[in-house]
């Protein structure tokens, strides 16, 4: 299994993280528009990424894992596969993946309840979604009839948890398919490309990249995106929570997250670089 690596970004100047008071302003909303918010996380600029980093192997029984971090978001990712695969996928020749997300209860500010009962709305369509993206970039049918689970747990949430998740899934799931082929378990690796997820939307009038929770929360527009390292979008998702927007604003959106994206992707690959 390989051995823990790291690998984080931050901007020249940046500083940790403040507290979402220390960048609010007194400023009260009116018509829709939330107050600007005087300094962001980490002192960043509009469209910078906050600190990115990948832990490695972070488990020692999973496949594959990743500790991932956004800013002060944090998600652990892990990897594991059965011998078995969905009752509708037997004789098919071919592998299933899925996926499952949840939040731990101390992950924000106020305790969140665990859901006991099943996964609720909003779990359900982040597990899709995580889903959805890293089987966009696995070849199935060289998986053989095995069942990869990828298990993304939020352990501390500041905003973009999904996208978090998406991003350190993937390196998670790449380390666990190259242990079990190294195990002899696959002929060919189905790892056949590359993803990676982040959000972007406008605040105050602003178009912001990597919202996090203070930001996400007074959103005009909110979008999350997902995007393959051959510049194709897997999903985009776009709300105008307070507002609607051109198709100008838009094309700014997907430009400024796209650029985004292409940031994770490279720190994505640098992670897989670092040996021991």
């Amino acid at each position: 299994m390989p051995m823990p690596a790291r690998a984080s970004r931050r901007a020249p100047g940046q500083k940790k993280s403040r507290s979402p008071k220390d960048g609010q302003s007194n400023q009260k909303e009116e018509d829709g528009v939330s107050p600007v918010i005087a300094t962001r996380s980490f002192d960043r600029g509009p469209e910078q990424v906050r600190p990115v980093s990948f832990q490695r192997a972070y488990l020692k029984n999973a496949y594959g894992s990743c500790l991932v971090a956004f800013g002060d978001t944090r998600v652990l990712c892990a990897v594991s596969i059965d011998e078995a695969v969905p009752a509708w996928r037997k004789g098919s020749g071919s592998g299933w993946l899925t996926a499952e997300y949840s939040m731990l209860p101390a992950s924000t500010a106020a305790r969140s309840r665990r859901e006991r009962n099943g996964a609720q709305g909003r779990t359900q369509e982040i597990q899709r979604l995580i889903g959805r993206s890293l089987r966009t970039v696995c070849d199935l049918s060289l998986l053989g009839e095995y069942n990869i689970m990828v298990d993304c747990d939020v352990i501390q949430a500041d905003g973009g948890t999904r996208t978090a998740a998406v991003s350190g899934a993937w390196v998670a799931l790449h380390d666990a398919l190259t242990t079990w082929q190294q195990a002899g378990k696959l002929k060919a690796n189905p790892l056949i490309g590359q993803v990676a997820a982040i959000s972007v939307g406008v605040v105050s009038g602003r178009l912001l990249l990597d919202l996090d929770y203070y930001e996400d929360s007074r959103a005009e527009v909110d979008m999350n995106l997902v995007m393959t390292a051959a510049g194709e979008f897997v999903e985009v998702q776009g709300t105008g929570e307070r507002m609607s927007f051109d198709r100008a604003r838009l094309n700014s959106l997907l430009d400024v997250g796209s650029a985004g994206i292409r940031e994770v992707l490279a720190l994505q690959q640098q992670c897989l670089e670092v040996v021991g």
